[in-house]
């Protein structure tokens, strides 16, 4: 579960090598594990955020803490290391925002339900289901630790909106 005790750390923006790379799974849990837990769960609440995956401050590795809405509206606060998504359902197009590309929403599909399997800081296996929000931050979360940004599962019109978007926002690079 999330906590207060961890050092907030910067958030790495869309330009920064390490949010286009393949995060390297987890094969040491130890208190540095549960320590860069603790500090992703504060940075993703200092930058007001629903999710976080541990690139995005910087750190390689197949981590990710979320604290979002399931589809019943109950608060859902917990961290997957090394997961593996399964998503299915109808595509539901939202509006998505990210903490690597601050101030920029656009509407993004991603799938109605979604499924991550993967193990907490103990090593313990890990199963969470959701729809809604919490579907969409699985996918998003998960992108992240393959190296993609939401902004990858626009086409079109949106695609070409979000790229102009982002170029002109580049002050944050």
């Amino acid at each position: 579960m999330g906590s207060q005790k961890g050092t907030s750390r910067p958030i790495r923006y869309l330009g920064d090598p390490v949010l286009r790379t393949v995060c390297d799974p987890v094969t040491t849990f130890d208190a540095d594990l549960k320590r860069l837990v603790d500090d992703m769960f504060v940075s993703m609440y200092d930058a007001r955020g629903v999710g976080l995956a541990a690139n995005q401050i910087g750190v390689s590795l197949r981590v990710f803490v979320y604290d979002c809405a399931d589809d019943d509206g109950h608060r859902q606060i917990a961290h997957v290391i090394n997961p593996v998504l399964a998503a299915d359902g109808e595509l539901v197009v939202d509006e998505e925002g990210c903490l690597s590309l601050p101030g920029l929403h656009f509407p993004t599909p991603r799938h109605a339900r979604a499924t991550v399997e993967g193990v907490d800081v103990d090593g313990r296996p890990v199963r969470v289901t959701g729809a809604g929000e919490l579907a969409r931050c699985l996918q998003h979360e998960t992108g992240h630790l393959n190296g993609k940004v939401y902004v990858d599962m626009l086409s079109g019109d949106t695609r070409r909106a979000a790229l102009r978007a982002i170029r002109a926002a580049q002050t944050w690079t």
